[in-house]
């Protein structure tokens, strides 16, 4: 045996296989394939989603607040695409959705609606309440109802519903009397002024507040007073919302008389109802709002009753 040499009966090694990309390929390939097959299911699926989605298109005059991203949200996890349609001028949302240009509304109370039927020979079934909100009397020039002086002056909204409201309030904080006790359409000429201690100045809803510098106190609607950033708790009087007498003024979603019994519709009312969205609103209303949740067939009564009143008053 030769030094250094390898055993002569050992097997020769075997020359280095290449390795084939056949297989890398094909991997590749597969890959792909499965990555395009999962994107086209997901744009399938999402494409189905949206379009399972019930579409609702909701007037309102306050489509900036607090609790609608809220509901929507919630309206968007029931398969409900619930969109706000935002109106500058409250006389736009009722036309429209008769018109068939909004499928619900939500911006007004039951005695709005009531005048609305009766001066239109319109039909508009309310089919969810939600809240009733107080009309407060607000002054710059004094700081108790006490203090307001005989002969003083009060400014109100000239809008024949909420000119009778403020009417009622101020017969009922003792500054007027009306004649025959008033009604929900009463107007300046059924004063006693003989029995009351203020007159009032009817002046347009939005400019209560900045005819405040100019008179004793004013009866400011409750959105316009939060936007001057007036302080609810100071205000002289309120109404209280949760009062019989308050009725009047629930506010609710109103729909298309074919509409009113409309599955997708009464779930946005449960939804409203929702904590979520009640404490947004109150919140909103810095704490003045009084959530009501009142049957349909209840609201229906209020309104036909409401609407035999603005017919005996033509």
């Amino acid at each position: 045996m030769t030094s250094g040499s390898e055993p002569t009966g050992a097997p020769a090694a075997l020359p280095e296989r290449k390795k084939s990309r056949t297989g890398l390929i094909v991997g590749v390939v597969a890959a792909v394939v499965a990555l395009a097959v999962a994107a086209t299911v997901l744009i399938v699926t999402l494409t189905r989603s949206d379009e399972d989605k019930v579409v609702v298109k909701v007037g309102t005059t306050e489509a900036s607040a607090d609790y609608w991203p809220i509901l929507i949200k919630l309206a968007a996890d029931k398969g409900i695409d619930l969109q706000t349609v935002n109106f500058g001028d409250y006389t736009q949302a009722n036309p429209a959705l008769a018109q068939g240009q909004l499928d619900l509304n939500l911006f007004q109370h039951l005695l709005y609606l009531a005048n609305y039927h009766v001066s239109a020979d319109q039909t508009l079934p309310p089919i969810g309440s939600t809240v009733v909100v107080p009309l407060g009397l607000y002054s710059t020039r004094h700081t108790a109802l006490e203090q307001i002086p005989q002969g003083g002056q009060v400014a109100i909204p000239n809008d024949p519903t909420n000119q009778a409201r403020a009417l009622l309030v101020l017969q009922q904080a003792g500054l007027i009397s009306l004649k025959g006790g008033g009604t929900v359409l009463s107007t300046p000429a059924d004063i006693d002024t003989a029995a009351s201690k203020v007159t009032v100045v009817p002046v347009d809803a939005q400019q209560t507040v900045t005819s405040l510098s100019s008179v004793d106190a004013a009866i400011v609607n409750n959105n316009f007073a939060l936007d001057a950033k007036l302080d609810p708790s100071q205000a002289l009087y309120n109404d209280d919302p949760s009062k019989p007498a308050a009725e009047p003024y629930i506010n609710a979603f109103v729909a298309r008389a074919a509409d009113q019994d409309n599955p997708t519709y009464r779930t946005l009312v449960e939804l409203y109802h929702d904590p979520a969205v009640t404490a947004a609103v109150v919140n909103a209303s810095q704490g003045t709002a009084v959530i009501v949740d009142r049957p349909q067939t209840d609201l229906q009564t209020i309104l036909t009753g409401l609407e035999q009143t603005v017919r005996d008053s033509k």
